[in-house]
């Protein structure tokens, strides 16, 4: 089977080769699946007895008695936003910036949006806006391990979705590796470096610390290129390289090196693997 440009990450469209070898000469791209962010803001409601129609009463004493008697799934995304603005009861005030910035964006982008924009354009101040990014990144972090942690990776596309939340938004390199058993299976994630615009510095004893404490097997790494091209560079291939070394001298396998996109992932297993050498 040719590996081509847009490999499709649909299980029933094309057969992926497992993560076995070196392949030299070919480039295997694939894009993660997207994510369905909400169509309506305020729409999607959960809990007992709440309507969307009732996000307009976001943060009063109906949601707090609903928060008390059935727990945060009760409210809707402007409640939980006011409740995390304004803690204790919020008032009309945050009530309307909670809908507010759902106006100006989607839940799902909100993790990724800079202090000044949320506290500038929704009138939220610095503060809270650094309130808020630190409530999702928490909740982020706390869901995390259970769809990473145990996660059998036998392809490149099995960490397409991972991947795709770990960089997704970013406007600097940012370097992780994930650390595997020994029948593939994901133990941690770890963020190694993060960079400038253009360039993370990564030393391979930064990469490998993590995996000796874990006694992992083996090791991907991954970053993403904030230009959106996810062709690797030379520099990409050296460091690959120099990891590979690394990791044959300390018995932990180097699986491979994933370049993360706007669209693509690029696998430099595929791409072609740097060639040993003496240096």
């Amino acid at each position: 089977m040719s590996v081509t440009r847009g490999l499709s990450t649909n299980p029933g469209s094309q057969q992926a080769r497992p993560l076995a070898g070196p392949r030299r000469g070919a480039i295997m791209m694939f894009k993660p699946a997207s994510r369905q962010d909400n169509a309506t803001v305020g729409a999607r409601v959960e809990g007992p007895g709440v309507t969307a129609a009732g996000v307009s009463g976001a943060g009063g004493p109906d949601a707090a008695e609903r928060l008390r008697r059935f727990g945060a799934r009760a409210l809707s995304d402007a409640e939980l936003l006011a409740w995390v603005l304004a803690p204790g009861r919020p008032g009309p005030e945050m009530q309307d910036g909670a809908r507010n910035l759902l106006a100006r964006h989607a839940l799902a982008d909100l993790a990724t949006c800079p202090v000044a924009v949320l506290g500038a354009g929704a009138g939220l101040g610095p503060t809270r806006a650094r309130r808020l990014l630190a409530a999702l990144e928490l909740g982020r972090r706390a869901t995390r391990p259970i769809a990473v942690c145990g996660l059998l990776v036998r392809r490149p596309e099995d960490l397409a979705a991972v991947l795709r939340d770990e960089f997704r938004g970013l406007d600097r390199e940012r370097f992780i590796a994930l650390y595997l058993d020994a029948r593939h299976r994901v133990r941690a994630l770890e963020t190694v470096s993060t960079g400038s615009l253009n360039a993370s510095l990564v030393h391979p004893r930064e990469v490998f610390k993590p995996a000796i404490a874990l006694s992992a097997a083996a090791v991907i790494v991954a970053h993403n290129h904030p230009s959106g091209d996810p062709r690797p560079s030379g520099d990409d291939l050296e460091l690959t390289g120099r990891l590979d070394r690394c990791g044959e001298l300390l018995g932990i396998a180097l699986l491979d090196h994933l370049v993360v996109g706007d669209a693509d992932i690029t696998s430099i297993r595929e791409y072609g693997w740097p060639a040993p050498s003496g240096g």
